[in-house]
């Protein structure tokens, strides 16, 4: 097997796994709006409030405690 074959095989193998990766995404993302983990639409307004003064679109949660 010479290494253009072997290239030839890689990209497809490749474009088939990254596609793959991405079919899973989307779904992952349909089934997370649909049970009402989290709701995309919110994050469509980040296109229209961006200034400083703008209300967050979700509250932040600290993990750690200052101090």
């Amino acid at each position: 097997m010479d290494i253009d074959t072997l290239r030839g095989f890689a990209y497809a193998f490749f474009t088939v796994l990254f596609t793959l990766f991405l079919y899973f995404y989307i779904i992952s993302m349909y089934v997370k709006d649909k049970k009402g983990i989290t709701d995309y639409e919110r994050y469509s307004q980040l296109a229209l409030q961006d200034e400083l003064n703008d209300a967050p679109i979700e509250p932040r949660h600290l993990s750690h405690k200052k101090g």
